[in-house]
């Protein structure tokens, strides 16, 4: 087995990638490797050779951008019932480091530091994403369990 951070999307085609929540209808949904912002989730697309939408065949792409939403919220209902100071989530597609699809979806709070609180999350200091503090852990498993539950209700309503 290979290691799954190299690999995140052959390892989850294959059942081998741990972060991973959910199979979507375009991806998967999986939690990110940090949790600085508790509930950080990624939309990982299902065809590695895939490193932006446009590569996407024309049909696919909505339901991407379909699974991105899903995935949203989601991310928006389970962060709400365990923070109360949950405001909202921002949905991105930025494919800077990267070399695959994928969309990211941030959990904001009223709690992160007020000159950060409403500027893009990629501004954190570096530290953040490298503490050990942050890394996504058992701990959030519970968290983990009520993304993938809001993930099976949304998605059955579909």
């Amino acid at each position: 087995m290979t290691d799954w951070r190299t690999d995140r999307i052959g390892s989850a085609l294959r059942g081998e990638n741990p972060t991973v929540m959910r199979r979507l209808r375009a991806g998967f949904a999986a939690l990110g490797d940090v949790q600085f912002l508790p509930g950080y989730s990624v939309l990982l697309v299902d065809d590695p050779d895939v490193q932006r939408l446009s590569e996407l065949p024309k049909a696919k792409r909505p339901t991407f951008l379909s699974d991105m939403d899903v995935l949203g919220e989601a991310v928006e209902r389970a962060c709400r019932r365990f923070d109360p100071a949950f405001r909202r989530v921002n949905l991105e597609i930025l494919g800077n480091t990267d070399g695959f699809l994928h969309a990211h979806v941030w959990p904001r709070f009223e709690w992160e530091p007020p000159d950060l609180v409403r500027l893009p999350v990629w501004l954190y200091a570096r530290e953040h994403w490298h503490d050990e503090r942050h890394a996504l852990a058992t701990r959030h498993d519970a968290l983990r369990g009520a993304i993938g539950e809001e993930l099976d209700r949304l998605t059955a309503a579909a």
